[in-house]
């Protein structure tokens, strides 16, 4: 079993990295996603949780992330846990129930800050795009998926993720095996990526097979 993190700013194209990657590896690959992750704020006032700082690594429940991520490699099935970025809350009636599997992928902007997760990655990948491809992105999807207008979303961009990115995820490319230049549009890193990974898992089972 492999555990691959892919980290990247917002925007980035870590998404489209991922699913090249599991449609490639084919059936063969988990993804436990960061986002699903964030700390249950819904004991916060409504008002307030639109100041949330999701960039921010204090944001995440690491604890738990990286206890799921263990007992993934222990082969035990687990209970992902859903999170709304709409309520800020985290379900306490829905999970998503996720089984072992020959390749982990653990992916989000901030994985690599937590030294106890990057502890358990055996190949760590960053995924690296202009600022300005990732501002268009991050506008789109906030308006998409958060409920945000485009004035809201550009401040958002000015006053949270240009700022959280350059403190916390810019640095944490140092930590890379791989980085990733044009985020999902370069195909040769992603089949680069994927042969080493199932060439990783072929002398693994070679290894089983000798003992």
């Amino acid at each position: 079993m492999l555990v691959i993190g892919i980290a990247g700013g917002s925007g980035s194209g870590k998404t489209t990295v991922v699913k090249a990657i599991v449609n490639q590896l084919q059936g063969r690959v988990v993804v436990i996603p960061q986002d699903s992750y964030y700390k249950d704020s819904s004991h916060v006032p409504v008002e307030e949780r639109k100041n949330i700082n999701f960039d921010h690594p204090d944001a995440i429940d690491w604890k738990y992330m990286c206890q799921q991520v263990r007992e993934l490699k222990s082969g035990k099935t687990i209970e992902q846990p859903v999170y709304s970025y709409i309520t800020c809350s985290r379900s306490t009636t829905e999970t998503i129930t996720v089984e072992p599997a020959d390749v982990i992928i653990v992916e989000g902007i901030l994985i690599f800050t937590c030294k106890e997760l990057r502890d358990q990655m055996n190949i760590k990948i960053f995924v690296d795009a202009d600022d300005d491809d990732r501002l268009m992105r991050i506008i789109v999807r906030d308006i998409a998926e958060r409920g945000r207008t485009i004035e809201t979303a550009i401040e958002h961009y000015c006053d949270t993720v240009k700022p959280m990115h350059l403190q916390f995820i810019e640095p944490s490319k140092r930590y890379a095996d791989v980085i990733v230049p044009q985020g999902g549009h370069n195909q040769v890193a992603i089949d680069i990526i994927t042969n080493t990974v199932e060439k990783a898992l072929s002398q693994k089972k070679k290894g089983k097979r000798k003992k």
